[in-house]
């Protein structure tokens, strides 16, 4: 394999807002995604017009929720992927948007209900609230410079959001854009699918294919789970035949479990070949071609 540029711009804005100096956004709108009786998931359009914060598709706004913890510290920074466009979702560049789901778990040690800080206080906020931000952050999990780039796209979750940021650039910011795109989202049910007509809209455009795995309610030949893995394997042939191209790039984001499944399947069919996939995964890592976010 040639070595390529990796993905990414000339100038990546990093850091423009720090711990010790975060900028102030405005909460324009906080829509709930998911009905009732599902977990809580928002999205949440932050106004950054006073701010000299831009950022590329990919990166991160930091949040610093207010108050401090036990110990009279400072609550810590969190990191969320944007969910839109340099150009945010009122195309003007004025706002930036979150996708957030709520944590709340119980505690294994005291069978309490425990509330994830900064995300309870996100889910929370109302229009015209400030958010203390830091950033943008993240210089590789970025869009290729390459318009005529294939990128295979796997998210389950809110890790759909830098994809949603990357279809509504490829497909309404960027009209020279040729390569394939083909995304596999996984979540538990079709009514916890965010942002499912926004994905679905650009189905027909060419070169643009979208599979969902429904976990609880659907399932592989053998009777297990759907998981995005699944779906893989299923279309392992043409997924492999893009991976075989130089300027193909595969982004993985959202729970960290899915990694091993996800090799597990690439693996078998480089062995179909003979091609030794730890050599395969090595050269992609190097070229930039394959770019992971999970948690």
């Amino acid at each position: 394999m040639s070595t390529l540029p990796k993905p990414g711009r000339d100038v990546i804005p990093l850091n423009l807002y720090r711990v010790s100096r975060p900028g102030i956004a405005r909460v324009l709108a906080n829509e709930r995604l998911t009905p009732e009786g599902y977990d809580d998931v928002r999205h949440i359009v932050l106004d950054r017009s006073g701010l000299d914060y831009h950022y590329l598709e990919g990166q991160s706004l930091g949040v610093l929720p207010p108050g401090v913890d036990a110990k009279g510290r400072p609550h810590k920074l969190r990191l969320y992927s944007i969910a839109s466009t340099r150009l945010g979702d009122d195309g003007a560049g004025q706002t930036a948007s979150l996708c957030v789901k709520r944590v709340v778990y119980t505690d294994p040690a005291t069978g309490q209900e425990r509330r994830g800080i900064a995300s309870n206080y996100l889910c929370d906020l109302q229009p015209g609230d400030e958010v203390a931000v830091t950033g943008p952050s993240g210089k590789t999990f970025l869009l290729p410079d390459d318009p005529t780039a294939n990128l295979i796209l796997v998210a389950t979750g809110t890790g759909i959001a830098p994809f949603r940021a990357f279809l509504r650039r490829i497909y309404l910011e960027l009209p020279e854009w040729l390569g394939a795109v083909v995304l596999f989202f996984g979540v538990r049910t079709a009514a916890e699918c965010l942002y499912r007509a926004e994905l679905e809209a650009f189905l027909d455009r060419p070169g643009f294919r979208l599979t969902y795995a429904f976990s609880r309610e659907q399932r592989t030949p053998e009777g297990n789970r759907m998981y995005v893995q699944h779906r893989m394997a299923e279309q392992i042939e043409d997924l492999w035949a893009l991976l075989s191209q130089d300027n193909t790039y595969l982004y993985i984001c959202g729970l960290k479990g899915m990694e091993v499944g996800i090799e597990a399947i690439l693996r078998a069919r480089a062995e179909l070949d003979g091609t030794s996939w730890d050599a395969f995964h090595a050269a992609l890592r190097e070229q930039g071609r394959l770019l992971i976010e999970t948690y």
